[in-house]
């Protein structure tokens, strides 16, 4: 069995190399370069949650689902060096505003243990809608590095920018091609100095998110750019490398404000796969890094929660607290089960 299994999974890279090539071939990159890309293959984890989402009526409220296709896992780059403690916070790199936020944030941790302080450009603080094209590399490498391919233990990546915006469900009209540009410079231009470690090492230094991008190919008729090159930066090809790593659900591309990805991002890393988690309502203002008031803020979560966008997760919120549970009725079932015999012992 396992022999086949074997000569099954070998005709399946083979395959999946013919696609590739095929596919660079009608793009004109060169496939050599190509093939130094992370594939979009083989992702046994897929969770599909969008026929649930159109039954339950929630399409309204998201972004529709253009690319039914691809699972993604994320580099939680606040997690890192605090996944040993589950009670510390994240750290929250990415800016909520949409419009140029060129203030610099620092944050540090209740404990004063680990601190970050992010220096954005003229261009702007990279955003939370910049950090797809984090995802979408960090994926992608994950893959390929789940798959046993040594190409990438590189820092540097190439991808094309039709295949990134099919990923992350963003339309292929040609202002997307100068979204990604712009998300490009904040994410070079956002500078970071933290005593956070990735992959059990510190960096000592100020560096960018991304430490250099470029255009690689463009097209003949219109000058669009058709593949990127990007470099990560030490600090997180670190983390990804050490595989500190967090799957996400797909429709997370799909949430249409910045609050609404961060507060899934923090149920993601603390609730996890438990029954539910739960937070002072303060402690989730300062962790998600919002600059409303505490009184607006509430008002912005409570409104998350009647319209109930979290994938895999809901909230319930009071005065003080605010809580997350899973959406799993698996997970529910079995998490009141456990409760009960807590209680019975």
């Amino acid at each position: 069995m396992s022999s086949k299994k074997h000569d099954l999974n070998e005709k399946l890279a083979e395959l999946r190399e013919r696609a590739l090539l095929r596919q660079v071939e009608k793009e004109g990159i060169e496939a050599t370069n190509a093939l130094n890309q992370p594939e979009q293959s083989c992702l046994p984890w897929i969770q599909d949650s969008h026929s649930s989402t159109r039954n339950n009526g929630k399409s309204a409220k998201w972004l529709p689902v253009r690319y039914p296709t691809g699972d993604f896992f994320i580099c939680d780059i606040f997690d890192y060096a605090m996944k040993d403690d589950g009670a510390s916070m994240e750290a929250p790199i990415f800016t909520l505003a949409t419009k140029p936020d060129t203030t610099i944030w620092q944050w540090q941790s209740k404990d004063g243990n680990r601190s970050i302080t992010v220096v954005p450009s003229v261009k702007g603080r990279a955003t939370q809608h910049d950090k797809d094209v984090l995802i979408y590399i960090v994926s992608q490498m994950t893959e390929a590095l789940n798959c046993g391919r040594q190409d990438a233990k590189n820092r540097t990546v190439r991808f094309t920018v039709y295949n990134y915006l099919v990923a992350t469900n963003k339309p292929t009209g040609g202002s997307q091609y100068l979204r990604l540009e712009d998300a490009l410079e904040r994410l070079r231009g956002t500078s970071i100095k933290t005593d956070i470690k990735t992959g059990g090492q510190r960096v000592k230094e100020g560096f960018g998110l991304i430490e250099r991008w470029k255009i690689v190919e463009k097209s003949p008729d219109n000058e669009r750019m058709i593949a990127v090159e990007v470099t990560l930066s030490e600090w997180l090809f670190n983390a990804v490398q050490a595989n500190e790593v967090l799957t996400i659900n797909r429709d997370y591309f799909r949430l249409r404000r910045p609050l609404e990805r961060r507060l899934y991002e923090l149920a993601r890393k603390h609730c996890g796969h438990q029954l539910n988690w739960k937070i002072s309502l303060e402690l989730l203002h300062d962790k998600s890094g919002s600059r409303a008031t505490l009184f607006e803020f509430r008002r912005m979560v409570r409104e998350i929660m009647v319209n109930d966008t979290l994938p895999d997760y809901r909230m319930t919120i009071d005065d003080e607290f605010v809580q997350f549970y899973t959406k799993d009725p698996k997970k529910l079932v079995i998490g009141m089960f456990k409760r009960l015999d807590s209680d019975m012992d």
